[in-house]
């Protein structure tokens, strides 16, 4: 594999304002009458819908991401594959709605590893926000990059199912429908094709049918603990398997001296993503 280190250090800034709007949208999504966060300010994680991508729609690849090259701010990675595979979070101010955001992105570590499956690069982003020019969020997100899909679309990559579910103070379930799935990507103008493309996340990516967006199973498990009363100072998430859509999945929640365990539990009894909340 290529050395992207020097890549590494490499930053860009962004601009955004916390309108309204996007907000209002994810209330709606979530099923919320009344929303539970704090009125007039961007929910914990809202800032996923603001700094949203703008490339041409000349520049967009196969799978709906843009062309990688030299330009962008990721390196120009061969592997194929792409998925978000966890950050960690710290809440440091409030964003109040209307408040002019600046973000800057950092590319803080570019690690390539060998997998069961092949080929992998993990490239680390740290995200810094701040709000008004008082620092309100820090974010570190690990993307990793991976090998073209097997011959076979199957779920066999999924973790072995428990003997017993493992336990949970409160336990919700979700469906994860197509309908669900693409009003998540309009709120957050994501274009990869494995959310919405049936035919290509089966065929070209090796999916068992669409796959439900990570940062989307996030979003849920921090309104399952802001349903349980919480109130989020950090919190960091691990992808463990894709989730797929058709069946119902389990938000699943554990209180903790400072906070809470969270994970996301498909139909068969495992675990796809796990959280916690502090």
């Amino acid at each position: 594999m290529d050395d992207y280190s020097a890549w590494v250090g490499r930053s860009e800034m962004r601009e955004d304002v916390a309108t309204a709007a996007p907000l209002t949208g994810l209330a709606a999504l979530l099923d919320h009458d009344v929303s539970p966060w704090t009125a007039g300010t961007v929910p914990p994680l809202g800032h996923w819908l603001y700094f949203l991508p703008t490339a041409r729609q000349s520049v967009i690849g196969a799978d709906g991401h843009p062309v990688r090259g030299d330009k962008g701010l990721l390196p120009p990675v061969p592997l194929p594959r792409r998925m978000w595979a966890g950050s960690r979070i710290e809440f440091l101010a409030p964003i109040a709605v209307g408040a002019a955001m600046i973000r800057v992105t950092t590319i803080d570590a570019i690690k390539p590893k060998r997998g069961a499956s092949g080929d992998l690069l993990f490239v680390t982003l740290r995200h810094e926000i701040s709000a008004d020019g008082v620092p309100a969020i820090r974010e570190d997100q690990d993307i990793v990059f991976r090998e073209a899909a097997g011959a076979a679309p199957t779920a066999a990559a999924a973790p072995t199912a428990p003997a017993a579910p493992e336990p949970a103070d409160f336990v919700r379930s979700v469906l994860p429908d197509p309908v669900l799935l693409f009003r998540y990507s309009a709120l957050t103008f994501n274009a990869h094709r494995i959310h919405y493309d049936r035919d290509y996340a089966r065929d070209v990516e090796g999916y068992a049918g669409l796959v439900v967006h990570g940062p989307l199973i996030a979003t849920l498990l921090m309104d399952h603990g802001l349903r349980a009363g919480l109130i989020p100072h950090s919190f960091a998430f691990r992808a463990e398997a894709p989730l797929i859509d058709g069946a119902p999945f389990d938000l699943c929640l554990t209180r903790a001296d400072d906070g809470a365990r969270l994970w996301a539990r498909d139909a068969a009894g495992r675990t796809t993503m796990r959280a916690n909340l502090a």
